[in-house]
C-alpha cells in the first residue's frame, strides 16, 4: 500500500483515515455517560440526603475528569505509536499480566452492559405502552406486559445497526444519541419542577429517607451503598475513552483535544445529573421512584411521558452501539491477523454508496446481538449481574490503570513524594467504594433468585 498515495484515505499507519473532532467526541462522551440511569439519581439522593448526595455526585464527577485526563496522555505510546484500544494503552505503559486483567474487566464489563442496555430498552418500550394504557384505563389499572418481545424488537435493530464497521463511522449515531439524552433529561426536569409547582407536601430531609417501620439500619446501609455505586458508575465512561480518542483526526494532538472533549462531556453530564437528582428528589421526597419516567413517578401528561421513554429507548440503541463496538474490533482485529489472507474474513463489498459489507462481520455480529438478547431474556434481573460488573469493573477501568500508567510514565515515587500518596489514597478510596457496591449488587441478586422465572420477565 502507498500511504502516501492514498493521503486523504489512510491516516501514517496504513489504517483509515479519522475524521472526529472535538465535538464528535463529546458526543461519544455524552452517549456513554448519560445513560438512562441519569433518572434514577432522584432515589440515589433520597438514599443519601441533601449533603450526601449532591457531594457524591460533585466528588465522582471530578474523579472522572482527573482519571480521563490522565488516561488522555496514553494515548501515545512512548514511541509515539497510537495505541488503538485500552489494552493496547495498558500494554505500552504497564505490561505483564496486568494486560490480560485489563482486557478480561474491559471486555466483559463491555458484554454485561449490552445486556444490560437490552433489558433496559425494553423495559422503556414496555413503559410507552403503559403510558397510553394508564391513560385509557386509570392509574390503578394492571397494565404490566412481558418484556421479551420488546427485547426481541431491540435485537433485530442492534443487527442492522451493528453492521456499522466501525467507532469512526458512529459519529451520526452518538449526535443522535446524544440529544436524546438531553431531550429525556430535559423531561424529566419539567416533570419534577411541574410537580414541584404543585404544592404538594412531600418529606425530604439531611440525612435522606429515615430509619423506621419497615425500613431497619440494615436497608438503609444498603439503600446507601447501591446509591454510590449508581453515581460512580454513572460516570464510568473510561471503559471506552482510548476508543473514543482513537476517532480524534490526524494532524491535531489527540490528547488535547479528549481533554476537551472530556471537560465538556462530564461537565455538561454533571449539570444535567445534579439538576435531575436535587430537582427529582424535590418532586417526590424520601419516596422517590427507582426511576421516574419508567416506574411512573408521573403518569400526566402520558404523551410527555411517552416521549420522554420514546427518547430514553432511542439513546439506548446508540449507547449499545459505543459499548459494543470494542468487542467487535478486538475480535475482528485478533482473525484479520489469524487469517490474513482469508477472503471471507477480510474481503468488503460496496453495497450503497460508500457503505462496505463484510459477510464474517455480518454473522458473527448478528450471533453476538443474538446471544445476548437470549441472555437478557433467560434473565430478567440482569441489571443486577451489570451492576455487578460494574462494581468490578469501575476500580481497575477508571481509577486503578489510568493512576500506575501515570505513574509508570512520570515515575512518581508512590509513597514519598505528596503526588504519589495522593493518588495512592484516591485509589484506595474508590477500591472500597467499588467493594460496597459489589456488596449491594450481590444482595440484589439474592433477593432477585428468590422470585426467578427464566422468560417471564413483565414491567
Amino acid at each position: 500500500m502507498n500511504i502516501e498515495a492514498d493521503s486523504s484515505i489512510f491516516d501514517d499507519d496504513g489504517r483509515p483515515k479519522r475524521t472526529g473532532t472535538v465535538w464528535t467526541a463529546g458526543a461519544h462522551i455524552i452517549t456513554a455517560v448519560i445513560g438512562s440511569g441519569v433518572l434514577t439519581l432522584a432515589w440515589a439522593i433520597a438514599q443519601m440526603g441533601w449533603i450526601a448526595g449532591p457531594i457524591a455526585l460533585l466528588v465522582f464527577s471530578l474523579i472522572t475528569l482527573l482519571t480521563a485526563t490522565i488516561l488522555s496522555d496514553c494515548y501515545r505510546a512512548p514511541d509515539g505509536t497510537r495505541n488503538y484500544v485500552y489494552k493496547d494503552a495498558v500494554n505500552s505503559y504497564l505490561g505483564g499480566i496486568k494486560v490480560q486483567l485489563c482486557a478480561l474487566a474491559q471486555y466483559t464489563y463491555l458484554f454485561g452492559v449490552t445486556i444490560g442496555y437490552s433489558i433496559t430498552t425494553a423495559i422503556s418500550l414496555v413503559a410507552m405502552k403503559k403510558a397510553i394504557c394508564f391513560h385509557k384505563h386509570g392509574h390503578e389499572h394492571d397494565c404490566t406486559m412481558s418484556n421479551n418481545r420488546f427485547i426481541v424488537v431491540f435485537g433485530l435493530i442492534q443487527i442492522l445497526l451493528c453492521q456499522v464497521p466501525n467507532f469512526h463511522k458512529l459519529s451520526f449515531l452518538s449526535f443522535i444519541a446524544a440529544i436524546m439524552s438531553f431531550g429525556y433529561a430535559s423531561i424529566g426536569l419539567g416533570l419534577s419542577i411541574a410537580k414541584i409547582g404543585e404544592g404538594k407536601h412531600v418529606t425530604t430531609s439531611l440525612a435522606g429517607k429515615p430509619i423506621g417501620k419497615g425500613f431497619s439500619a440494615t436497608d438503609k446501609m444498603w439503600n446507601c451503598f447501591a446509591a454510590i455505586g449508581n453515581i460512580a458508575f454513572a460516570y464510568a465512561f473510561s471503559v471506552v475513552l482510548i476508543e473514543i480518542q482513537d476517532t480524534i483526526r490526524s494532524g491535531v494532538p489527540e490528547s488535547k483535544v479528549m481533554k476537551q472533549a472530556s471537560l465538556i462531556g462530564i461537565l455538561i453530564s454533571t449539570v444535567f445529573y445534579m439538576l435531575c437528582g436535587i430537582l427529582g428528589y424535590a418532586a417526590f421526597g424520601n419516596e422517590a421512584p427507582g426511576n421516574f419516567l419508567t416506574g411512573f413517578g408521573f403518569y400526566e401528561p402520558y404523551w410527555l411521558v411517552f416521549i420522554a421513554n420514546l427518547f430514553i429507548a432511542v439513546h439506548l440503541f446508540g449507547a449499545y452501539q459505543v459499548f459494543c463496538q470494542p468487542i467487535f474490533a478486538v475480535v475482528e482485529g485478533w482473525t484479520t491477523t489469524k487469517w490474513p489472507g482469508n477472503k471471507f474474513i477480510n474481503r468488503e463489498y460496496t453495497v450503497v454508496g460508500s457503505f462496505k459489507l463484510s459477510f464474517f462481520r455480518l454473522i458473527w455480529r448478528s450471533f453476538y446481538v443474538v446471544f445476548v438478547t437470549l441472555v437478557a431474556m433467560l434473565l430478567p434481573f440482569f441489571n443486577d449481574f451489570v451492576g455487578l460488573l460494574g462494581a468490578m469493573s469501575f476500580w481497575p477501568l477508571t481509577v486503578f490503570f489510568p493512576i500506575e500508567m501515570y505513574i509508570a510514565r512520570h515515575k512518581v515515587s508512590r509513597w514519598s513524594s505528596g503526588r504519589g500518596l495522593l493518588l495512592m489514597l484516591l485509589s484506595a478510596f474508590c477500591l472500597i467504594t467499588s467493594l460496597l457496591a459489589a456488596a449491594g449488587s450481590v444482595r440484589g441478586l439474592i433477593h432477585s433468585l428468590r422470585t426467578f422465572k427464566p422468560l417471564h420477565s413483565r414491567s
